[in-house]
């Protein structure tokens, strides 16, 4: 199996290539189009300000390239909110895969969400399926619940954990740093 994390510059790339290692698959990271179109799958990780992400995809011609993917698509964290139409951190436009506005908390508790937070299945899912057990959350900006969430978590309000449309699956919590239950989850998307 091929498996490519789209390498633009995100911060948390090489964590998650070792997550995948552990699993006995050996990632390739790439900002090369032919490559990452030729996957068998696809990462698209991302720890850090939307705008610059945004900035940097548009840098290496991958924001109209990532949206006609048809392999399955895992985004993490940042690269879940990426997949959105538009963020209010740095009042970005993105990829518009999912027809959402990612908002950023009120500061009612602290911000950002760090931590260990418990999650509710919204959907049946083949790759996102938890029974409200804890994975590891850092972000200050959140997708709303949706028609497309299959988990929700809350702090301050209740927002998508995780999301899928079409072959496009994404959390917001950080499978990579989340123990045996975010190592399921990659082995649930491998299996896809």
């Amino acid at each position: 199996m091929k498996l490519v994390i789209i390498n633009y510059g995100a911060g948390n790339t090489q964590s998650v290539k070792y997550a995948f290692q552990r699993l006995g698959v050996n990632p390739v990271l790439s900002n090369d189009v032919n490559e990452i179109f030729s996957a068998d799958k696809v990462i698209f990780p991302g720890v850090g300000h939307a705008q610059a992400a945004m900035n940097e995809l548009k840098a290496q011609g991958l924001e109209k390239f990532i949206p006609q993917l048809t392999q399955p698509v895992l985004g993490i964290c940042l690269g879940m909110q990426l997949l959105c139409q538009f963020s209010e951190e740095g009042n970005t436009e993105c990829l518009g895969i999912i027809n959402e506005t990612v908002k950023k908390f009120e500061p009612t508790l602290k911000v950002p969400h760090m931590g260990w937070n418990g999650t509710k299945a919204e959907q049946k899912n083949k790759v996102f399926n938890n029974k409200n057990e804890q994975l590891y959350f850092v972000h200050s900006y959140y997708v709303p619940v949706n028609q497309f969430t299959t988990e929700v978590c809350d702090y301050i309000t209740p927002f998508s954990a995780s999301i899928q449309k079409d072959n496009f699956y994404a959390c917001q919590y950080h499978p990579e740093k989340s123990g045996k239950v975010g190592e399921q989850i990659l082995k649930n998307f491998l299996a896809l």
